[in-house]
């Protein structure tokens, strides 16, 4: 009776190794097939981000000459459609921003007038000159 325990214990054990043989080698091919995976994920990322820029790249080349096209228009507009004798008035609120930075449409130059706007912020600084040139009182 212990001979036969002995090899039904034996036989356990070796069913036990040839499952766990079995074991290692299916995890080894999942843990291939997981990389494989990953790395055919990765490739198609890739193709497809780069698609994305590409696309975005050429919508923003377009997008470009639009804007340089547009700009070359409106200068060569600007340039013709410039009136003789110009309207020289500005709105009250850019008079009145002016005159608190102590400058006075009358006395308009340019090194004052860059002088008096540093106090503001860029982006007013910006639209005083616009409002000045388009009301034609600055060049």
């Amino acid at each position: 009776m212990e001979m036969e325990m002995k090899d039904e214990l034996g036989l356990t054990v070796d069913r036990l190794a040839a499952a766990a043989s079995l074991l290692e080698q299916a995890v080894e091919r999942l843990a291939q097939r997981q990389s494989a995976f990953a790395e055919d994920a990765e490739a198609s990322i890739g193709r497809i981000v780069a698609t994305v820029e590409a696309h975005r790249e050429v919508e923003l080349e377009e997008k470009l000459a639009a804007a340089e096209l547009k700009i070359a228009e409106l200068q060569a507009r600007g340039v013709r459609e410039l009136p003789a004798a110009g309207r020289k008035t500005l709105p009250s609120a850019m008079t009145s921003l002016l005159a608190k930075q102590g400058v006075t449409v009358d006395s308009l130059e340019a090194g004052s007038l860059d002088a008096a706007l540093l106090s503001l912020s860029v982006e007013q600084r910006i639209a005083v000159k616009s409002q000045l040139i388009r009301a034609g009182l600055l060049g």
